[in-house]
């Protein structure tokens, strides 16, 4: 304890010396005071071999917002036979899009290289609005860097404010829910808590829908031939969910809505679908894979597919929309088929990520 009696001065901190200028000598240094910006995002593994891809998919697939059966009927399946074989698949999928060329020896996924760059354009962004009193970093819901390592990180470094940013445009339990219940369960082990707030869904920001227009527009401009129809695909969830009561259905249809008016189109320019289907009860429809091939047999033979739900390329963009999904339309006699990168490190994007953030700080600088 701060050896003082209650006459002396108030302690303060001599600058840059992070300690009390009236603490005895063994008082632990005491840091100048921050505030802490944390990204989030889902996550992914260390490399794509075997074990690798088994701990991520395991830590993944146990998590409850994310598969909701009881643990009794799902642990063994999980367990005994999707962790036997699905790492090999998965794995080479992530192969196949891997940074070779970053990250160190074993590389990267393009979903860490994207975050990292964002993360570096919104500090420089903050840095220039506030100066030192903002630390940016982030981590990730599964695998590393963790949510906890990065919280204890921020703590260390005197951040006595942390605005926790899930990168998720719209709000959904086994994104941004599961994201926030990392965050506090990180906060329960620090013994000195800082002062908390999570940033809420951005689906519906004028300069994240602009941003999407201007990536939309600038695609379409190098084509020889405009698409006969935009595909918005998002993440799936199984159908249940919206019934019980989950917003992210319907905060998906509105980004799809509020892009067609900043575009100026009609109606019938762009459709809202939902991929990466998983297990076998009804999910959200319609399903991506089979619309595509669905608009090609109703003649329908360019299109454009973009992923609005998506902060940054992952294994659902580069892999599932550029593989799985352009060969369905391929094969069912597409002839032109257009994938629209995510928002990644834009100019625009970090622009409405870094108001949102602003937004989000008020009263604190």
């Amino acid at each position: 304890m701060l050896d003082a009696t209650r006459d002396q001065a108030a302690p303060t901190i001599r600058p840059g010396e992070g300690r009390l200028a009236h603490a005895p000598a063994s008082h632990p240094p005491v840091r100048q005071a921050r505030i802490g910006v944390l990204l989030a995002n889902l996550g992914t593994p260390d490399h794509y071999d075997y074990w690798s891809m088994r701990r991520y998919l395991n830590e993944f697939l146990s998590d409850k917002r994310v598969i909701d059966y009881a643990s009794w009927k799902w642990q063994p399946l999980l367990q005994l036979i999707i962790l036997t074989k699905r790492p090999f698949t998965s794995g080479a999928n992530y192969k196949s899009i891997w940074n070779h060329d970053k990250g160190g020896p074993k590389g990267e996924s393009p979903l860490m290289t994207i975050t990292k760059d964002q993360t570096s354009a919104l500090a420089a962004t903050l840095k220039d609005n506030f100066g030192d009193q903002v630390m940016v970093d982030f981590c990730m819901r599964y695998g590393n860097p963790s949510t906890a390592s990065k919280v204890r990180a921020m703590v260390e470094a005197g951040c006595e404010k942390i605005l926790f940013f899930p990168l998720y445009p719209h709000y959904a339990g086994a994104t941004s829910g599961t994201a926030n219940d990392a965050f506090f369960r990180a906060l329960m082990q620090e013994k000195r808590q800082p002062a908390a707030r999570t940033v809420a869904e951005y689906f519906d920001h004028p300069l994240y829908i602009d941003a999407l227009a201007r990536s939309v527009e600038r695609a379409y401009a190098q084509l020889d031939h405009r698409p006969d129809v935009l595909v918005a695909s998002y993440h799936g969830m199984p159908k249940r969910y919206l019934m019980s009561g989950d917003p992210y259905h319907c905060q998906c249809q509105k980004t799809s809505r509020l892009l067609r008016e900043r575009l100026g189109w009609d109606k019938s320019s762009i459709d809202t679908t939902f991929q990466s289907v998983f297990g076998p009860e009804e999910w959200l429809k319609p399903y991506t894979v089979e619309h595509v091939a669905e608009l090609a047999k109703q003649g329908k033979k360019r299109i454009a597919v973009m992923a609005p739900a998506f902060s940054a390329d992952c294994i659902e963009t580069l892999e599932e929309i550029n593989g799985e999904i352009r060969e369905a339309f391929e094969h069912a006699g597409g002839e032109s088929f257009t994938y629209i990168p995510c928002l990644n490190d834009d100019a625009a994007h970090i622009a409405a990520l870094a108001a949102v953030i602003r937004d989000n700080l008020g009263g604190w600088l």
